[in-house]
């Protein structure tokens, strides 16, 4: 399963100058005022923010969280550590389709200022692939039967605990357990590709 992560403004905490996670190696030490839980509440808040955007609504589920220590060049702990946030997409997105929910989202990041970090170009698993201002790394990715998911992974922070975000018991026998999309978008999920109608104005973004 696969996904879907958080809000784009948290009051009250400021991330900024926060370095990446990459390979969980911590190089500045601990983010002040910063826990890991304030970092979870965060990453739910950039996939909650995301997913209003696209006012052409999708269906979507928590996933499991995680959490992991950053650690120094000796790979000894810093104190610190990084949370991430999933959420998967249940609305069939189809491959005619998945283009552009992709722009929807790519040019939201943009205009909260993220970097694009990296697309990848596939007909099936499509992805993109970005940075928040605060350091935050996001992505939107299509994986099996076209499974969309978000992720969002905080940078180093003050290790603290961390609650799991509520998510929906699921039944065995639902559609949910199986962990593919199944929820019809008359739009999201129409076999045609659009063309002469920009994504942006068909979404109803912006």
């Amino acid at each position: 399963m696969a996904l879907v992560a958080a809000t784009l403004v948290i009051s009250g905490c400021s991330f900024a100058g926060s370095n990446g996670s990459k390979g969980k190696e911590a190089t500045s030490g601990k983010e002040a005022n910063v826990n890991m839980q304030e970092a979870a509440d965060r990453a739910e808040g950039i996939i909650d923010a995301t997913l209003k955007a696209v006012t052409l609504s999708v269906e979507a589920m928590r996933g499991p969280s995680s959490a992991s220590r950053c650690t120094d060049f000796k790979n000894d702990g810093t104190g610190t550590g990084s949370v991430t946030r999933r959420r998967y997409v249940m609305t069939i997105i189809s491959a005619e389709r998945r283009g552009s929910f992709l722009g929807v989202v790519e040019r939201y990041w943009k205009k909260q200022g993220y970097k694009i970090t990296s697309v990848r170009s596939s007909a099936d698993m499509p992805a993109v692939f970005a940075t928040a201002p605060d350091g935050f790394q996001v992505s939107l990715e299509f994986g099996y039967k076209g499974q969309a998911g978000f992720h969002v992974t905080s940078p180093c922070v003050a290790e603290s605990k961390v609650t799991e975000a509520p998510r929906k018991p699921l039944d065995p026998n639902s559609p949910e357990s199986k962990g593919l999309p199944y929820v019809h978008s008359d739009f999201w999920s129409a076999r045609t590709p659009i063309s002469s109608v920009s994504p942006t104005a068909s979404a109803g973004e912006g």
